[in-house]
């Protein structure tokens, strides 16, 4: 492609090649009209006469051969250091004699520089996959956090303060060391695949009966924003393989995929928002008691849907479904 302070242009080299070949005009003549040297003029004539209107392209300046490039064998041996191993660019330098810097640039080329990009358990690269519109395939989970006592819990006031606000915070059950326990909160969660917009609860537990609730709650959330669900991703919690969930799926019309079992990878979407869910709202912030943490809920997941940019996709989750209400809100 022509940079932006290129004298010629593919057109006008094209010109410039059709004055001297066909118009017989004198190189030196042609090349002041274009203000370009002369050779330069006699380049794109010859270069006309050979190859025509074609000739006159763009060219990558890319050498047709390196005789300095790394060779194949020595990149294969550094990939699969890379892959099976996970070392880095100064390690498997030092295991082939070459420069940290080599393997550093051939890591690069090969697109495997950041370790992020390879499965901790396989060593093979990371293959992400995105359905092609909301509503092909939902991701459905349950994270788990624990109820904060009154007066703060021990991740901002310390371990003995927290134990001290959990024996002062009435109601809660004992334990058998007669300890109280604060109980947990199960967050069902709902991950549309393409967008990343998000359907999230607080409850009781995680029963099979709790989760079909969840379900057919989710379903009619996102059917008010237009989304037509096809399908829907789980683990093989025992809530999903439940009949409860079975049929709350029969009843909807949606097709029911379970992961590979030990694959979280798999459903690795909504694994990642419960990342963001515990930085952004969990653990964000000092909350005074649960019920101001659980309050606090709806207004984060209203600014993770509307206003928070997602690195994956760009923008906004809610900006790729189409005419929501409340959309621009």
């Amino acid at each position: 492609m022509s940079h932006a302070n290129a004298a010629l242009t593919p057109r006008a080299r094209l010109r410039l090649a059709q004055l001297i070949v066909e118009d017989d005009w004198a190189p030196s003549a042609a090349a002041k009209m274009f203000m370009v040297s002369v050779p330069t003029a006699r380049k794109w004539a010859a270069r006309y006469r050979l190859e025509g209107v074609r000739g006159m392209r763009d060219r990558s300046s890319r050498p047709r051969t390196c005789p300095h490039q790394t060779p194949e064998p020595v990149v294969r041996q550094i990939v699969r250091l890379r892959w099976r191993h996970r070392l880095g660019p100064v390690q498997i330098g030092g295991r082939l004699q070459i420069a940290s810097s080599t393997v550093h640039a051939v890591l690069v080329r090969c697109r495997v520089n950041r370790l992020s990009h390879i499965d901790r358990v396989s060593g093979e690269p990371i293959r992400r996959y995105e359905h092609t519109h909301p509503g092909a395939m939902l991701h459905v989970d349950v994270t788990k956090f624990g109820n904060i006592p009154d007066h703060g819990g021990h991740r901002f006031v310390g371990r003995q303060q927290g134990d001290r606000n959990k024996r002062a915070t009435p109601g809660l059950p004992r334990g058998a060391d007669h300890k109280p326990r604060t109980g947990k909160a199960y967050l069902h969660t709902v991950i549309d695949d393409h967008s990343r917009v998000a359907y999230v609860e607080i409850c009781a537990d995680e029963k099979a009966t709790t989760a079909a609730a969840v379900l057919h709650r989710a379903i009619a959330w996102f059917a008010e924003r237009g989304v037509e669900v096809q399908r829907i991703l789980s683990d093989n919690g025992s809530c999903y393989r439940s009949d409860a969930w079975a049929d709350a799926c029969a009843d909807l019309g949606i097709t029911h995929k379970r992961t590979r079992p030990y694959r979280p990878q798999t459903n690795g979407k909504i694994e990642r928002f419960h990342r963001t869910l515990a930085d952004g709202w969990a653990y964000a912030r000092f909350y005074d008691s649960e019920t101001e943490r659980r309050a606090a809920l709806p207004g984060w997941l209203h600014f993770y849907n509307h206003h928070r940019i997602h690195s994956a996709i760009g923008g906004t989750p809610i900006s790729r479904l189409n005419n929501l209400p409340g959309h621009h809100i």
